[in-house]
């Protein structure tokens, strides 16, 4: 007598009849379907054994209903795109969501190469200097007046030259006497060093950093012997050409500051009158 061979759920014959193996258990169409068959996302009825089951993120579709939301086209075998969970062929979704480019204003395709620059987006083709017309690509450049140009270009246009190199200044710079300067180049006549961002002086028009300054003109405390720069509002005192800091000017003998007070003099010494009237 032969084997039967009956559906592992419903122990009907399947003698004559199609069958599903799921796990090495055969099924009849009617089991199977009713129970593993997904539901379609767009029509909610069962994908059949007989209709091909598409699926994407655990999600299934009948053939028929695997179709772009804008324009119901057939999405089977084609590359497509999600939007807040619906499916999008490629060219509606880049209508409604890719970049549009700033200079030809047509739409930047998924996966072409595309520049970008303080929010807009441009195709690489149409990213050129607004002089040359040259493409920019990756290499340096400037954005002017709503324009961008390659560096040759806008230094020739646009770019101020050093005073004292005259080569352009394209980034940065300093402006002295209303003229301009590299920071490099903005250096102090004595020991060259930059003056950017410190305090500095002049004499002849020339730029000198506060030490230069004070060592090469300033005059020199009569106490201390080191330079009294009187910048910054800094405070001296000075008598019959001599000067002191303010710090400085103590009587000889018994230190007393003589700031606002007043002196005796006795050959190079200053003292306050209690001291001096012995001497």
């Amino acid at each position: 007598m032969a084997e039967r061979y009956d559906c592992h759920y419903c122990k009907e014959s399947l003698f004559g009849r199609k069958y599903v193996l799921r796990e090495e258990n055969p099924y009849c169409v009617k089991c199977y379907e009713n129970l593993y068959s997904n539901s379609c996302e767009e029509c909610k009825k069962s994908i059949g054994c007989s209709s091909r089951d598409l699926s994407y993120k655990d999600r299934h579709w009948h053939d028929d209903c695997f179709h772009c939301f804008k324009c119901s086209r057939s999405l089977v075998d084609k590359p497509f795109s999600t939007k807040d969970d619906q499916l999008l062929c490629t060219e509606c979704y880049s209508n409604e969501y890719s970049s549009k480019c700033h200079e030809c204003k047509k739409t930047i395709m998924p996966g072409s190469k595309k520049m970008e620059h303080k929010g807009n987006s441009w195709h690489e083709t149409c990213f050129t200097c607004q002089h040359c017309q040259q493409p920019i690509g990756t290499k340096n450049f400037i954005h002017k007046d709503n324009s961008n140009y390659c560096v040759p270009c806008y230094e020739k246009q646009f770019a101020m030259q050093c005073i004292q190199c005259k080569k352009p200044i394209t980034t940065g710079g300093v402006t002295y006497r209303d003229q301009p300067w590299h920071k490099d180049c903005f250096l102090c006549t004595g020991c060259k060093q930059q003056l950017s961002g410190q305090r500095f002086t002049s004499r002849d028009d020339l730029a000198y950093c506060l030490n230069c300054f004070c060592n090469l003109y300033a005059k020199k405390c009569a106490t201390c012997t080191t330079p009294i720069s009187g910048l910054g509002g800094s405070k001296y005192i000075s008598f019959e050409e001599r000067q002191w800091h303010n710090k400085c000017f103590n009587c000889k003998k018994c230190s007393i500051s003589l700031v606002g007070r007043g002196f005796l003099t006795a050959r190079d010494e200053i003292m306050c009158p209690e001291c001096g009237k012995n001497v």
